[in-house]
């Protein structure tokens, strides 16, 4: 059994408890630490306010519930102007609230007043933007490259490694999911998959990892090609031998011949066993990139046989 490393039981259990580190009071002692240098890595709000100010305690929460939701994509500083009056003379906070946004070392946005809480929603992650996704995009690139190479356990973990970063990231979960598959991890998959948090579990990732599943389940239980072919070849009516021949074709690798078969089987009787070959090539296209050109081609295919 590989050993996949941490985070590899889904649902970034591995990942940091929500909030943790993401908001903090800051001091006048500490803002440069606080703020200026941490800027340098991740963007940093500062939110200065008073105990005695209505709006800020409106638009507080609401900073901080949208600063945490992005799990430190963005971190956030409360400075009270009241107990840190001189950094606030220093940045000429004239009014409270007022909010910078620190990148970098510099400001790179803010606002005065209270705002509504989608607008400050959108604040925030404008801010988190500011630092691009810190490199995710190119380690699931590389998650991705390494699960095609076979380099299995370097590709879960770093899939897993991501989910730490990004709980929520769709493509890092479903990777995951389908580097266990790759490696015959079949009921590991599955657990994974029954764990996908809801808002995920649609996600067109998490679908591909079900498809191929389901395929590879299939797999275990294919014909041998050349006597379903021969079956086929004896009586093309054999609606079940061309499906099984379709099976065991995508179980040895041939996707191609596999969509081809179900595509003739669907052309023969689009209703045999309630619809199968139909059901089983959107289950092999789910499994597929969208672009993938055998994907892209079957449903062109299967589109002009279902509209005439």
């Amino acid at each position: 059994m590989l050993g996949f490393g941490r985070g590899g039981t889904g649902k970034g259990s591995a990942a940091p408890q929500q909030g943790a580190g993401h908001v903090i009071d800051g001091t006048e002692m500490e803002f440069v630490a606080q703020v200026v240098e941490a800027s340098r890595e991740v963007p940093v709000i500062v939110d200065f306010w008073a105990p005695w100010c209505g709006p800020c305690k409106a638009l507080g929460p609401a900073l901080e519930a949208a600063v945490n939701a992005l799990k430190g994509r963005v971190r956030m500083v409360k400075i009270n102007v009241d107990e840190n009056p001189r950094i606030a003379a220093q940045l000429q906070i004239q009014s409270i609230p007022t909010v910078y946004a620190f990148w970098q070392g510099q400001p790179a946005d803010g606002f005065q007043g209270a705002l509504p809480g989608s607008e400050v929603k959108a604040f925030v992650e404008r801010v988190a933007a500011l630092a691009g996704d810190g490199g995710l995009g190119e380690a699931l690139e590389a998650a991705e490259a390494m699960l095609k190479q076979g380099a299995l356990a370097e590709a879960a973990q770093t899939f897993a490694a991501i989910l730490r970063e990004d709980p929520e990231n769709a493509a890092a979960q479903g990777g995951l999911i389908r580097a266990y598959i790759a490696a015959g991890q079949l009921d590991q998959a599955e657990t994974m998959l029954g764990a996908v948090p809801e808002k995920m579990a649609k996600a067109a990732e998490i679908e591909a990892a079900r498809a191929q599943l389901q395929l590879a389940r299939q797999a275990a239980n294919a014909g041998p090609v050349d006597q379903l072919r021969a079956a086929v070849a004896a009586d093309p009516d054999d609606h079940k031998a061309r499906f099984d021949l379709a099976q065991a074709l995508h179980a040895s690798g041939d996707v191609a011949g596999a969509v081809d078969e179900l595509l003739e089987l669907f052309r023969r009787d689009r209703e045999w066993n309630e619809g199968a070959a139909k059901a089983q090539l959107f289950t092999i296209f789910d499994a597929l990139k969208p672009n993938d050109p055998v994907a892209l081609k079957g449903r062109r295919r299967l589109s002009s046989m279902v509209f005439t």
